[in-house]
């Protein structure tokens, strides 16, 4: 009897560096080299974005084929690739100095010094002088945002900003503009972040690998009330927070360090420091209560969360038609502040004027959140002050306080007794999952086993799960970056959409992912932080929202049943269209001098931008050029017809025009102008 051997496939492989490595399916070369244990130094590249290889930095030289770079070239069987050649250095080393020739190098005074990818490529690279010099004039800061700064001389022209805005939040804030030495990175028309239709989200800060977008900090407020004898100071901590924050101060991605942090806290002067999670357990129950009455009064399609205030935000500015769909709630975050400031001088034996409420959050946008006008009553903000992650470690070094020896003290109620429910609110899926125990409990009558469906479990940018109790049928839907949620909101308007519940986060992974963290190394560190945040889920006493006791006692003592009137009062809000520029505020691009000329304004907002509206812009522009009419209409452009389902829309001589074509509009003018002549 003759045995039959059977080989195995011969496995593809390249030569680096003279040794033989095996292909896996690696995106690209860079991905392969860095696989074999060779760190490649990139400056422009980003895992979850597309390459642009414009930093030259992880450029390797291939047989026949010379010096490429790595982040574009697709890995194929048989290369022969060195990464460590005479001339690659060279080139390396002078790529750097570009760089830093066109940089502003106060590098001792700027707040990304200890993360700045620039300087420690610099240190890695050997580059200690730089033999060329500036050509751009200084300009001057970016302050108009309530959550980010920008300081257009730091900037190095990398794009991940630009990258980062369009491809994963598909907003659009902040592009390229100009040629040459002139070219430059900038928000729409030349104006701050703070006056067009950026939702405040600060991706493009964590992505900025030199300083030239950065959180915008409050930690000198902060610590001026800390110094006031005569104010009592009292802090609120994310969820996301605690699982991020060692990364800093020398642990671990993912552990949870709630009992350090506490301790660290009450060093720095705060009197009280209080857990977010706690009105995250109030959310569940207000959120999932509205829910559940809409249902029952026929509500048809899904209802959106309102946890994040960056997709709020971008709903206010570019979904205006689907606003009836979001959940009145406010964030965890307002919820608190409201409680605070109607709760804590009377339990804390303080004047209501001496008493300073501070966030400790993983998100910029909490600072934008903070700020808006429904959220202060009698003058006076809920919230004085917004801390990320990055700030509040910064306070603890700057203090001296050896944080990881520290002995865990434990937070203060009553604000501290949580479910692990409301732990969960920290990344992707959380609330999904807070809301479905919940619901679960309250449709069942309280039989509901004390299950965790999965709905925080995973990484993917869209997930859905679907859980049945007592024949009633719940789907919800998750999703994270704003980009991918337009794609829902388009089934949503086109009535495809089949989700009763769709939990919005702008920021990739959810708060675990936010602006305000410390810069992750990877996805991986993001995965890690919810890892963590599930750990510190599961192992808390209490399971789901409904089991807190202290939230009982206050719908008891003093808030009435969920979404009655003092509940409404405290924890809802409305949410209203938000356009960047006044009606009377269009931005000129074609100034008609003859009297009674055609005013034409071209809807230059998010949803019509998406829509094609520059592209109408362009085409009529040059259309009146070339047809020798730009002397008689005055074309402008603008950032909100409130007509965010039917563009791009174009005004003409006050007439708007949907679903509008460059040669639509150019028709209307013509026949405007007709009507002026009395031809």
């Amino acid at each position: 009897m003759q045995n039959t051997v059977t080989s195995k496939p011969a496995v593809p492989v390249l030569t680096l560096n003279g040794r033989s490595v095996e292909l896996g399916g690696e995106r690209n070369l860079l991905e392969l080299i860095r696989k074999a244990g060779i760190d490649l130094p990139t400056f422009c590249y980003h895992s979850e974005l597309s390459v642009y290889g414009a930093c030259r930095l992880c450029l390797v030289e291939i047989e026949g084929r010379g010096i490429q770079a790595s982040c574009a070239v697709t890995p194929e069987a048989g290369l022969k690739v060195r990464t460590d050649t005479a001339d690659l250095r060279e080139i390396r080393r002078t790529n750097i100095e570009l760089l830093l020739a066109s940089h502003h190098q106060g590098c001792t005074t700027c707040g990304k010094s200890a993360a700045c990818r620039l300087l420690e490529l610099a240190r890695r690279l050997g580059v200690d002088t730089v033999r060329f010099t500036a050509r751009r004039p200084p300009a001057p800061l970016d302050l108009t945002s309530p959550a980010l700064v920008r300081d257009p001389n730091k900037c190095v022209l990398c794009g991940d900003c630009v990258r980062f805005c369009h491809e994963i939040q598909g907003i659009g804030a902040i592009d390229f503009a100009h040629r040459g030495s002139a070219a430059a990175v900038v928000p729409a028309f030349n104006r701050g972040l703070g006056e067009v239709e950026c939702v405040h989200c600060g991706q493009c800060a964590r992505v900025c690998p030199t300083g030239a977008i950065m959180p915008r900090s409050e930690e000198e407020p902060v610590w001026k009330a800390l110094q006031d004898p005569g104010k009592t100071v009292v802090a609120q901590i994310a969820p996301a927070v605690r699982v991020a924050l060692g990364e800093t101060l020398g642990l671990a991605p993912g552990e949870d360090t709630t009992g350090r942090l506490s301790a660290a806290m009450r060093r720095l002067g705060f009197a009280k420091v209080y857990d977010t999670a706690f009105t995250a357990d109030l959310t569940v129950i207000e959120e999932a209560e509205e829910y559940l009455r809409r249902r029952a009064a026929g509500f048809a399609g899904p209802m959106f969360t309102s946890c994040c205030p960056a997709w709020v935000r971008y709903s206010e500015l570019a979904a205006s038609d689907l606003l009836p769909r979001l959940s009145s709630c406010r964030s965890p975050q307002q919820m608190f502040g409201a409680l605070a400031r109607d709760l804590l001088p009377k339990q804390l034996g303080v004047a209501p004027e001496n008493l300073v409420v501070v966030s400790i959050m993983p998100c910029t946008a909490k600072k934008y959140e903070a700020g808006r006008a429904e959220f202060a009553h009698n003058g006076r903000r809920d919230l004085d002050a917004v801390l990320t992650t990055q700030e509040l470690a910064h306070m603890i070094q700057g203090a001296g306080v050896r944080f990881s020896e520290l002995v865990p003290e434990p937070l203060d109620m009553p604000f501290a007794c949580t479910s692990g429910a409301g732990l969960l609110f920290g990344a992707s899926g959380g609330v999904s999952e807070a809301v479905l125990r919940y619901a679960a409990a309250k449709l069942s009558g309280g039989a509901a086993p004390a299950a965790n469906y999965g709905a925080a479990d995973g990484t993917a940018a869209r997930r859905e799960v679907t859980v049945t109790v007592n024949e009633i049928r719940l789907r919800l839907g998750m999703v994270y970056g704003l980009r991918e949620a337009q794609e829902i909101l388009k089934e949503v308007r086109a009535g495809t959409c089949e989700y009763d519940l769709i939990e919005v986060m702008a920021c990739p992974g959810g708060c675990v992912g936010g602006a305000g963290q410390p810069v992750p190394a990877g996805p991986e560190t993001t995965a890690r932080r919810a890892c963590g945040l599930r750990h510190a889920a599961a192992a808390a006493p209490l399971h789901g929202a409904q089991d807190n006791p202290f939230i009982t006692k206050l719908y008891q003592e003093h808030l009435g049943e969920p979404g009655g009137p003092r509940a409404h009062k405290l924890l809802h809000t409305k949410y209203q269209t938000r356009r960047r520029l006044g009606k009377s505020d269009g931005l000129p691009l074609i100034h008609g001098q003859d009297v009674g000329r055609v005013k034409v304004s071209v809807c230059l907002g998010t949803s019509c931008h998406l829509r094609g509206s520059q592209k109408v812009l362009r085409g009529l522009a040059k259309a009146l050029e070339e047809r020798g009419l730009a002397e008689r209409v005055e074309l402008t452009g603008a950032f909100c017809h409130e007509r965010c389902d039917r563009g791009p829309a174009v005004t003409v001589n006050g007439q708007v025009f949907d679903h509008c074509t460059a040669e639509l509009a150019l028709a209307q003018v013509e026949a405007a102008l007709a009507v002026a002549t009395g031809a």
